[in-house]
C-alpha cells in the first residue's frame, strides 16, 4: 500500500521570513526496491494578499530513499507557510494510476475548463478518482475562487475540471489525480467541503465534521492524505487555509478546513484518502 509523507515550509524557515523557493528533503519511512511515484497536493497555504496567489509544489528529484521537495512562488508572491502532502506510490502499487492536468488561460484564453483524461491501462470497472491542486496562479485583484472535480468516470478515463466563478481571474492551475480500483480493500476516499457545515454567507474560521468510512474496513487506524480541491476566499485579506484531519479511528475521522486572523473564507474543500499499509 502507499505511504504518506509531508513537506512543511516551517521546517525550513519561520513564517515571518518567506522564501521564493523553499526546499527540503523528505525521507521515506523505508527504502524501496525502485523509485516510487509521487502524486502530491497542497493542503495548507498562508499567502500575502498584496500579490497574485502564485504557488506550486514540486518533487522533481527523488530516489528510493528520499525526495527533494519544493514549494515555490514567483514574481512578488509571498508564501509565509505551506504544506505539501505526498501520496507515495510504492513499486508494488501497480493498480494505482496517477497524472496531472494543467489549465493555462493566461497563455491560451480558449483553454477549456474541462479535459478528457485517458488511463494508461483500462480498469476492469469504473475506478475511484481523486483530484486536488498542486499549482495555483490567481490574480490578486479579484476573489480567489477555484475548484477541481472528476466527472464522467468510466473504465477508460474521466473528465477533469478546473473551474472558477464570479470575477476570479485564473492565470494557471494544475490538478493532480489518483485513480484506483473501486473494489480495492482497505482504502477510502471522498471530497469534503465547508459547505457541508455552513452556507457561504455565515462567516467563521473553524469548520469540522465527523465522517465514517462507509463500510470500508480498516484493521488499524489508517493514514490519511489530505489536499485542497476548492477555494472561495476574499482577496481583502491574506489567503490562509488549512485542511487536516484528527480523531482518526478504524471507523471514522474528523475533518477540518480552517482559516485564521482576518481571512474571509467563504468556502473551502479538500480531497481525502484514508488507507492502511
Amino acid at each position: 500500500m502507499p505511504v504518506l509523507c509531508e513537506f512543511d515550509t516551517r521546517s525550513v524557515h519561520p513564517p515571518e521570513n518567506p522564501f521564493a523557493d523553499t526546499q527540503g528533503t523528505v525521507h521515506f519511512p523505508q527504502t524501496f526496491v525502485a523509485r516510487p511515484r509521487l502524486p502530491h497536493g497542497l493542503r495548507e497555504l498562508n499567502m500575502s494578499r498584496n500579490a497574485n496567489i502564485s504557488v506550486k509544489s514540486t518533487n522533481m528529484y527523488y530516489t528510493t530513499e528520499w525526495a527533494d521537495c519544493h514549494i515555490t512562488t514567483w514574481d512578488d508572491a509571498a508564501l509565509y507557510s505551506g504544506i505539501d502532502s505526498i501520496f507515495v506510490l510504492t513499486p508494488a502499487d501497480v493498480e494505482f494510476q496517477t497524472g496531472e492536468h494543467m489549465r493555462t488561460p493566461m497563455i491560451d484564453p480558449n483553454d477549456p475548463p474541462s479535459a478528457r483524461v485517458d488511463f494508461r491501462e483500462p480498469f476492469a470497472s469504473p475506478p475511484k478518482v481523486v483530484v486536488f491542486f498542486n499549482y495555483l496562479d490567481l490574480d490578486k485583484h479579484h476573489g480567489w475562487r477555484i475548484k477541481t472535480t472528476a466527472t464522467d468516470i468510466d473504465e477508460r478515463g474521466f473528465t477533469i475540471k478546473i473551474e472558477t466563478w464570479g470575477n476570479t481571474i485564473l492565470n494557471a492551475a494544475q490538478a493532480c489525480w489518483i485513480a484506483y480500483p473501486e473494489d480495492r480493500k482497505h482504502i477510502f476516499s471522498t471530497s469534503i467541503n465547508t459547505l457541508e457545515v455552513r452556507p457561504t454567507n455565515k462567516k467563521q474560521h473553524q469548520h469540522n465534521k465527523t465522517i465514517s468510512f462507509d463500510g470500508v474496513e480498516f484493521w488499524k487506524e489508517p493514514d490519511v492524505f489530505v489536499a485542497l480541491n476548492y477555494l472561495d476566499v476574499s482577496r481583502r485579506a491574506n489567503l490562509r487555509i488549512n485542511a487536516y484531519v484528527d480523531g482518526v479511528t478504524s471507523t471514522n475521522l474528523n475533518w477540518h478546513v480552517d482559516s485564521w486572523d482576518d481571512t474571509v473564507l467563504h468556502a473551502g474543500g479538500a480531497s481525502i484518502i484514508a488507507f492502511n499499509r
